[in-house]
C-alpha cells in the first residue's frame, strides 16, 4: 500500500530538510502555525486581551493595542473600532 501523505507533508519535508528538526517535530510545527493562523478575528481578540491582561494592562491600553496589532495579521480583517474590539470580548 503507498504510503499516505497529508496535504502538507511537502511543507514538512521542507522543514525536515532546511532545520534540525525531526519529522515529527516538524509535523507539530506545521499544525501550530496552521492553527494560529486559523484563528479567527474574534478568537484573536478574545486571546489578545486575557494575554494583555495578564500583564497588567488596563482595557483602555489594550483595546488600542490590539487595534494596532490587527492589520499586521496574516489576513488583516476589516478595521474595527474600540467599540467593537470591546463587543466582541464583553459581547
Amino acid at each position: 500500500m503507498p504510503e499516505r501523505r497529508t496535504p502538507h507533508e511537502d511543507l514538512v519535508d521542507h522543514l525536515v530538510r532546511s532545520t534540525p528538526l525531526g519529522r515529527g517535530e516538524a509535523a507539530r510545527v506545521v499544525l501550530d502555525v496552521l492553527a494560529y493562523f486559523d484563528e479567527t478575528t474574534e478568537e484573536f481578540v478574545r486571546r489578545r486581551h486575557r494575554e494583555l491582561r495578564a500583564q497588567g494592562l488596563t482595557n483602555e491600553g489594550i483595546f488600542e493595542r490590539v487595534a494596532e496589532e490587527l492589520p499586521h495579521r496574516a489576513v488583516a480583517p476589516p478595521t474595527l473600532s474600540l467599540r467593537q474590539l470591546r463587543r466582541i470580548v464583553y459581547g
